[in-house]
């Protein structure tokens, strides 16, 4: 056991909890729900406050239930051994508020933010609590663990990532400017939540429908194409409005309508990339999005300087990261 790692992925709305083989990254069993930071805390504040509940007591109880499902899965004693938390746990809802990491930002995970809690009698684990890296203008949490742990698998595989731009898609995606092994600048480009907010709550609700979003006919794709060049005919507010006279002059059916508004939006997106040729660009998808960004990055003349991950990497990432911090922070593992 003295070679396992528990590696806690806490965001806003979900939880994952790795039992993680250090030396081989090797999975050993998982463990999700979505009891996320936001309803953790919420229930805090209804539950736990007013029964003289610290916070950070009333995430330990809520993380030691996980931990003991865990160890039902896996039928093996989890006790001692340290505990690695990224995402939403370091925020001002979370388990302890933990201040920003700044620019430039190593890409080793060398200065990564991090609070340190020890085991207590009735929590038998170590944590390291990651922070995430902000800018004048910008920030993200969760991201910097997996982009930590991305670069670590590529430089075992002599991957080089200089003067690139790793773009990671989602719903708020994130370009991340990366020269001399540090993180320089990035960006957040809210296109997942917007095309969420359009789809499900505006106007336009009425003119796509989504069923079935990841098999696509031609004429789907074709559609999904028109909006990734309209992005540069007119203003994105104005085509957003389009999606609606689509759909009343029959222009398109309401499936197309939905390939129509993800094309403006990842076009949107994507089109801040075109005039910064000095620049490679790394696409990091999953399955899940990867075709339609490869496909945008086609129609707008950007594949020759693109290189793709692999989803297989991408999903291990964030293992990575979470090991790289902990061998970076010399956390102590159980003998």
């Amino acid at each position: 056991m003295k070679n396992y790692l528990l590696g806690c992925d806490w965001g806003t709305s979900s939880f994952r909890l790795r039992l993680i083989n250090s030396p081989d990254l090797h999975l050993i069993g998982e463990i999700t729900s979505q009891e996320g930071v936001a309803s953790t805390f919420n229930s805090w504040k209804t539950n736990g406050e007013n029964q003289g509940i610290s916070r950070e007591q009333f995430f330990r109880q809520q993380l030691k239930r996980q931990v003991d499902l865990l160890s039902a899965k896996v039928a093996i004693n989890l006790d001692d051994i340290s505990i690695v938390i990224s995402g939403m746990a370091s925020s001002s809802i979370g388990m302890a508020e933990v201040p920003y990491a700044t620019l430039p930002f190593p890409v080793d995970g060398s200065l990564a933010s991090i609070k340190r809690l020890s085991r207590l009698d009735n929590f038998p684990h170590d944590i390291i609590l990651l922070s995430g890296v902000r800018t004048q203008h910008d920030v993200m949490r969760g991201e910097e663990t997996q982009l930590i742990g991305l670069l670590s698998l590529l430089d075992t595989l002599h991957f080089s990532v200089d003067n690139s731009i790793l773009l990671f898609p989602g719903t708020h995606s994130k370009h991340i400017y990366i020269q001399n092994q540090q993180v320089i600048d990035f960006q957040t480009f809210m296109t997942g939540e917007v095309f969420n907010l359009m789809a499900h709550y505006s106007i336009l609700k009425d003119s796509v429908e989504l069923t079935e979003l990841h098999t696509f006919s031609g004429n789907e794709l074709d559609a999904f194409k028109l909006g990734i060049n309209e992005t540069d005919s007119s203003s994105i507010l104005n085509s957003l409005f389009r999606v609606r006279t689509n759909q009343l002059f029959d222009k398109l059916t309401k499936k197309q309508n939905a390939l129509y508004l993800s094309g403006l939006l990842i076009g949107a997106e994507l089109k801040t990339l075109i005039n910064q040729k000095q620049w490679q660009l790394i696409l990091c998808s999953g399955n899940n999005l990867y075709e339609l960004y490869k496909l945008a990055m086609e129609e707008l003349h950007l594949t020759e300087r693109t290189t793709s991950i692999s989803a297989d990497l991408i999903d291990k990432a964030t293992i990575a990261g979470q090991v790289k911090i902990a061998q970076n922070q010399l956390l102590p593992l159980p003998k």
